[in-house]
């Protein structure tokens, strides 16, 4: 059974941190580009930020680069979100996908988010 479990969110006051993990169970991590999207009431879901199989690359959302930074651990099978420099327009649900992509077909998983909360 395919699983992403997200942990770490919460409220946090503008200008502070927050750790997001994301427990993957139930398929070959390693295989997958793992990413953190993010939805806010009334917007569509956003990627916020990418990390290719090897942990070597990593893309991010215009609005979190040099804020925000995403690791993989494949002997974990986790993947975060550092958070930091937060804003209240960083207020959202944030979710955990994995995604991998072939000539045959491409496959998606994702979690079940976790709600982060930026307010003084």
């Amino acid at each position: 059974q395919v699983q992403l479990v997200e942990s770490g969110g919460g409220l946090v006051q503008p200008g502070g941190c927050l750790r997001l993990s994301c427990t993957a169970s139930g398929f070959t991590f390693w295989l997958y580009d793992m990413s953190w999207y993010r939805q806010a009431p009334g917007k569509e879901r956003e990627l916020v930020a990418r990390i290719g199989t090897s942990g070597g690359s990593a893309n991010y959302a215009d609005s979190v680069k040099g804020r925000f930074t995403i690791s993989r651990d494949s002997g974990k099978n986790t993947v975060d979100l550092q958070m930091g420099s937060m804003k209240p327009e960083d207020t959202a649900v944030y979710l955990c996908n994995a995604e991998r992509t072939t000539r045959a077909n491409s496959v998606n998983y994702w979690g079940q988010g976790t709600q982060v909360t930026v307010s003084s």
